[in-house]
């Protein structure tokens, strides 16, 4: 029997499977825990990055499809929405995955799946091609958009709630920034001479890597059972549907101007495809990078706090923009843009360490405590973050929707930005009224291994 100062190893099963997991305990995760998770977390990075690059690929390939290809800008809109939308849907099936074949196991396959719309791609990528079969394989890729939410719930039950702001910032900025590599590689080959299918043809080997090294280096939790019930009830969380569309404003604004950005600096200010390309990598990469930090923060000061005056500066930046677009000011529009990316990537950290914290104060508002308190949080988060993270996505769609009906009305995308500065103005005054204006009471909160006691509330989730 183990006592609360002793860190059993982890016995494992055939197929890699751990049946102890305690990283609440301080003893075991300091002794054994951490080393498994950062191994977990890495692979698990690995993965979802090339899922996100894959997800993307079609922002970078519209670029280069002059008009031999027929396609219109709104077609081009089309096609990035749908794949958008694609990766939103299937983030819903990806997150129970994980509890039913398990977090490596689940890895291997997402990943695998991945060389599907890959290879597609460099079937058809060719003038002559028909507008609905491009819309077809597109399609394809919305698959890499399910990486995250299978990657964020696996990693999830492995970190302990002290260092899940941190965890879950590296963990999904890691794969935020497949989009800037992807982007990077396009303008490096494309840029040299070769055409989109040598694009391809570099990813195709580096999917069958991860596929690879995730099975040799990741592991399963037992522990992480199937729960529907843990679905249901995160279904019937009010709190749920709040994140979600706060993480439309976040994430939505990351996917959906990282999809839409190129497209907009081509046709409302006439720059070439490599022109294009020199600059929409700097927003994403920079979004990505800072994502991490937005985690930490939200774990030091609070998420809904952090995420407040995110808004606030996310408003001001789309404010700017709307000025650089009715003065088409190109520098000042690419440099408004490049903030506007790089707050999104703050503040999908900030609202996303904000999930299991909610939870964790909900366990503690119905009297649990150490770790059943610990594992009714990790139950409802893991199940919530796919619904939060799918229609967080949808954000994208829209994103591309509105800048597509934009250029058809005004010929700019002036109008879309308006619509887009209205909504921050609503995720501001949801994250105040529901997190900040009445702070929850506070509840002591204890774990497994320690007496001191901390404190929770809704302004500090």
């Amino acid at each position: 029997m183990t006592g609360p100062g002793t860190a059993p190893v982890p016995p494992s099963k055939g197929g890699r499977w751990i049946q102890h997991w305690d990283p609440e305990n301080e003893t075991f995760w300091k002794e054994t825990g951490e080393k498994v998770a950062r191994r977990n977390l890495f692979f698990s990075v690995l993965s979802e990055h090339i899922g996100f690059s894959i997800w993307t690929l079609w922002s970078v390939l519209v670029l280069f499809m002059g008009p031999e290809y027929g396609l219109t800008p709104a077609d081009k809109f089309m096609l990035t929405s749908m794949v958008t939308l694609v990766g939103a849907v299937v983030r819903v099936p990806y997150t129970f995955a994980v509890a039913v074949f398990g977090g490596r196991n689940w890895t291997i396959v997402s990943a695998g799946m991945l060389l599907i719309p890959t290879v597609a791609a460099f079937t058809v990528m060719e003038p002559g091609t028909s507008f609905s079969t491009f819309l077809l394989v597109g399609l394809l890729a919305g698959v890499g958009g399910g990486n995250f939410a299978s990657s964020m719930t696996n990693i999830n039950a492995f970190i302990p709630l002290r260092k899940k702001g941190w965890a879950l910032g590296l963990n999904a900025g890691g794969g935020n920034i497949g989009v800037p590599v992807i982007q990077l590689a396009a303008l490096a080959i494309i840029g040299a001479g070769g055409g989109p299918r040598v694009l391809l043809g570099v990813y195709i080997p580096l999917i069958v890597v991860a596929a690879v090294l995730a099975a040799l280096f990741m592991d399963n939790l037992e522990n992480v059972k199937n729960d529907t019930g843990a679905a249901k009830d995160a279904a019937r969380d009010a709190h749920t549907w709040i994140m979600s569309l706060l993480y439309i404003g976040t994430f939505g604004s990351f996917i959906g101007y990282s999809f839409a950005f190129g497209q907009v600096l081509q046709n409302q200010f006439g720059r070439t495809p490599l022109e294009a390309a020199y600059v929409t990598f700097i927003g994403p990469l920079l979004g990505s990078l800072i994502r991490p930090l937005g985690g930490r923060l939200a774990d030091r000061y609070g998420g809904a706090r952090i995420s407040l005056w995110n808004y606030v500066a996310m408003g001001l930046a789309t404010a700017v923009l709307i000025g650089a677009s009715m003065e088409k000011s190109l520098s000042l529009f690419t440099g408004a843009f490049v903030v506007l990316f790089v707050l999104s990537g703050l503040g999908n950290g900030s609202t996303f360490k904000m999930i299991p914290g909610i939870f964790q104060n909900k366990a503690l508002a119905k009297g649990l405590r150490g770790e059943e308190a610990a594992a009714y949080g990790r139950r409802l988060s893991g199940a919530s973050m796919g619904l939060i993270g799918a229609v967080g996505a949808l954000g994208g769609v829209g994103i591309n929707l509105a800048f597509r009906q934009s250029f058809l009305s005004y010929g700019s995308g002036t109008g879309a930005f308006v619509a887009f500065l209205a909504f921050y103005v609503v995720c501001f005054v949801v994250t105040w009224a529901v997190y900040l204006r009445r702070t929850a009471p506070r509840v002591p909160v204890t774990t497994a291994t320690s007496e001191a006691k901390s404190q929770l509330s809704y302004a500090e989730v």
